[in-house]
């Protein structure tokens, strides 16, 4: 419950680069939309100063705060336990104190996940995933949770694609597959959903991914995790084409009001949060 007093609650995000975070933004409008009395406050923390950045959340009572990168494993070992997602992904972007407890989440895949649920149910679907990295364990692991068919996952680094698809399988029990990114990717025509789940085209809204736009079909959904730009080069490409497209912002606002709701337990107008991610990004 929020403070009923002049003292806030406190949440907040450990960051190597705290400058520029849109998140606050977004978050404290939250706040301010639901007159909770809660602040959101962004801390830069280098590496070596995580552990002792965790006690001290620990000691002032914080109700959770969030973690980018490179804290997102590390912070494993420093925290109480993991939800479900959070162990399978193997990483944690939100803490949440639970009683004594500080339980680490992970809400990126969740965030996508209630963004493609909009416009698309995975469930049943073949899905074509570009990318191995942290954004796209936490995508293919809650797609897969709530029942997707099948997973291609592609991706340049073979070492690390394979990585994934045998954690899909073994521990997430899903129907899962690897293949090698090489050249221009085509994809099969079986396929009900791409997901763009690597960075390319962050900050760069001309930056092309590697794939046959001819195999894109207007049945196809087509869904980038990139969030800045909002219409990167894949997905005006893919409109062209008459797929439906799905953008990186809807993510991150969902994924920020799933980490309000868990330290809060008020579930928060997404619309506020956008409009204020919008402003704070000049959209």
């Amino acid at each position: 419950m929020a403070s009923q007093n002049f003292l806030h609650e406190l949440v907040g995000s450990l960051s190597q680069g705290a400058a520029g975070n849109p998140t606050v933004a977004m978050v404290e409008a939250a706040f301010r939309h639901h007159d909770l009395h809660w602040r959101y406050v962004n801390m830069e923390v280098p590496p070596a100063g995580l552990a002792d950045a965790v006690r001290g959340a620990r000691a002032m009572g914080f109700r959770g705060f969030n973690c980018s990168m490179p804290h997102k494993v590390a912070v494993i070992p420093l925290l109480d336990g993991l939800g479900e997602s959070a162990a399978l992904i193997g990483a944690v972007n939100c803490v949440v104190r639970r009683g004594e407890q500080l339980i680490g989440e992970n809400t990126d895949g969740k965030g996508f996940l209630k963004s493609l649920q909009e416009i698309c149910d995975p469930r049943g679907k073949n899905i074509v995933m570009f990318g191995a990295g942290g954004a796209a364990r936490a995508v293919a692991v809650e797609v897969g949770l709530v029942g997707a068919k099948h997973i291609t996952v592609v991706n340049r680094s073979e070492p690390r694609g394979r990585e994934l698809v045998d954690t899909l399988r073994t521990k997430a029990k899903l129907d899962a597959d690897f293949v090698v990114w090489r050249g221009d990717y085509t994809v099969p025509p079986a396929t009900d959903i791409v997901i763009n789940a690597s960075s390319i085209g962050l900050y760069n809204a001309d930056a092309r991914l590697a794939l046959n736009l001819d195999s894109l079909k207007p049945n196809m959904v087509v869904a980038d995790v990139v969030f800045s730009p909002p219409q990167t080069r894949l997905l005006r490409d893919a409109a062209a084409r008459g797929c439906r497209t799905l953008d990186g912002l809807g993510m991150l606002v969902n994924q920020g009001a799933i980490g309000v709701q868990y330290w809060t337990g008020v579930n928060p107008d997404a619309g506020a949060m956008r409009i204020a991610l919008e402003q704070a990004m000049g959209l």
